[in-house]
């Protein structure tokens, strides 16, 4: 299952978590392990960089703060946390 390393800031009331998917970069090392095995040399291998990401919002905290999180910024959220 997919849970951006920083989750826990939001869950523990911060207002928002945004990050990556930790277990991407070891499935494309995977990737770079067999290319590098079948012949092709490490520094022609592109550079790359994480794919997806997720936000998490806090609103909860928002209120607390006195912030007003726009509907649109909650939308967007792949999780509101209430």
């Amino acid at each position: 299952m997919f849970q951006p390393p920083y989750r826990f800031f939001a869950q523990d009331g911060g207002l928002l978590a945004y990050g990556n998917d930790r277990f991407e970069p070891f499935r494309g090392a995977a990737g770079y392990v067999n290319r590098i095995l079948h012949g092709e040399r490490p520094a022609d291998l592109p550079v790359q960089a994480p794919t997806r990401f997720e936000l998490i919002l806090n609103l909860k905290t928002a209120r607390a703060l006195g912030l007003n999180v726009p509907p649109q910024l909650q939308q967007l959220a792949n999780e509101v946390i209430e």
